[in-house]
């Protein structure tokens, strides 16, 4: 080998050391937003759920995909099996308590793909009264949303609004939740 070729070959590997680690260590948040934000802006499309509250929400209930429930049920919302569910279930411990306080394994839904667990968190929301209140929010209005997803009780935390709010303005999340019609109407 010629010695310019030894030189750049141990240049390379030197360099290939140095970036192997910052790029194994890259941010899972902006993973996670960079996989699925498109899936997210088709869902508000369709169903008119903010693709910021979309993007927070599965962020913060499958820990940006890393979850044992994510990894094992691909389910990203954290939507439990409920009376009606036929499909297949996943048993964990979160916030169901039997009558002597002791924590019991939670019934949630598994899909057969993340895509799944999107398009029935968009039904799960559009289709039910309980949440029918969000929807007469402007798609802009992402912290509106979250208020809303806590005061109807999507989640037990007492933080939650708070935490999706953080992660859509930290993110820039509501960037997703721009379409033709609210971009005329910032125009005008």
């Amino acid at each position: 080998m010629t010695m310019l070729l030894k030189k750049n070959l141990h240049l390379t590997i030197i360099a290939l050391l140095f970036l192997c680690p910052l790029l194994a260590n890259a941010d899972p948040v902006e993973q996670y937003i960079e996989k699925y934000a498109g899936l997210a802006k088709a869902e508000m499309e369709q169903f008119g759920i903010p693709a910021s509250i979309k993007l927070a929400q599965g962020i913060l209930e499958s820990n940006s995909g890393r979850s044992e429930l994510a990894l094992n049920s691909r389910n990203h919302f954290g939507i439990k099996c409920k009376n009606y569910w036929i499909g297949p279930a996943y048993y964990h411990p979160d916030d169901d308590y039997c009558p002597k306080g002791n924590l019991l394994d939670s019934c949630f839904r598994v899909y057969r793909s993340v895509e799944k667990s999107y398009r029935d968190h968009s039904i799960f929301l559009r289709h039910s009264t309980h949440y029918a209140p969000l929807f007469e929010l402007e798609i802009t209005d992402y912290r509106g949303w979250a208020r809303g997803l806590q005061s109807i009780g999507y989640a037990t935390n007492p933080r939650y609004a708070e935490m999706l709010i953080n992660l859509i303005e930290t993110h820039q999340l509501y960037r997703f939740d721009k379409t033709d019609v609210t971009e005329k109407k910032e125009r005008s």
